[in-house]
């Protein structure tokens, strides 16, 4: 798919980190994007800075999204690109004993859903939404309707303790990967998934100094922390090149992440 003005794209997440760089490399091609993002003020200022516009949006509400889409689809018409990088994350054990007292407790259920809510669903939401607003579209010349790309991480493959609601969100999303590619191959419209792995994004960059550098030396290489630029240049590479589906890429220097 050559990325041009013709194009329409949202980027869920699209306010900050691997979310807004997403939509600045869009929006440098020429594409018109609409951002997904419960960070208005972030969001406003990142679309009108691209041109794009922004859609208050939360993925864990079918409401939400409809509305997000229903003005990203007035503004730009139609989009062909998905990219979601929506999601959070928490650190809880499965079941641990209080240094303090001895007193034992488990992660609490309701957490464990919210992440899964987010991360999992509101993942499959926005794709199932889109990809049926792409099915309305002709196809291009070489019958593609459209491409996703969706953000999993290297912590669906080896999660660290306190991960197992996010490994488990983020598992699901690259278990779904392929299935949802093989849903949508008929209609020209291809599903692949990125695993960043340890990335400069807001979140990493509140740590302290020495966290940061002992997780940029613990890279293979380079010993850095991922750029969410770099991010981007994979996304656009799965939505522009026609043979990228059904793929599930890590993006991470090469790190395997150790228990803790």
């Amino acid at each position: 798919m050559k990325i041009d003005n013709s194009i329409a794209a949202v980027v869920t997440g699209g306010a900050s980190g691997l979310g807004e760089a997403t939509a600045r490399a869009l929006a440098a091609k020429g594409a018109r994007v609409a951002i997904f993002d419960l960070q208005a003020e972030k969001g406003e200022r990142v679309a009108a800075e691209i041109g794009g516009v922004f859609c208050e949006v939360n993925v864990t509400s079918d409401e939400s999204v409809d509305a997000g889409f229903a003005r990203a689809r007035e503004a730009h018409g139609q989009e062909r690109v998905l990219v979601n990088c929506a999601g959070t994350g928490n650190a809880i054990k499965t079941a641990s004993r209080s240094k303090e007292d001895g007193s034992i407790k488990h992660f609490p259920l309701d957490a464990f859903n919210w992440i899964i809510e987010i991360n999992l669903v509101g993942t499959f939401r926005c794709i199932a939404k889109s990809a049926a607003g792409m099915l309305t579209l002709d196809p291009l010349e070489d019958g593609e309707r459209g491409a996703i790309v969706n953000t999993a991480s290297v912590a669906a493959e080896d999660g660290q303790m306190g991960q197992a609601a996010y490994s488990a969100s983020k598992g699901g999303v690259v278990g779904m990967t392929l299935p949802i590619a093989r849903d949508l191959m008929s209609e020209g419209i291809r599903v692949n998934t990125i695993l960043p792995g340890i990335f400069s994004t807001p979140l990493m960059n509140g740590m302290p100094a020495p966290v940061k550098d002992a997780l940029a030396a613990s890279v293979p290489f380079p010993k850095r922390l991922g750029l969410p630029h770099e991010y981007a240049q994979l996304a656009l590479t799965m939505i522009e090149c026609g043979y990228f589906n059904g793929e599930d890429v890590r993006l991470d220097g090469a790190i395997r992440m150790a228990p803790r």
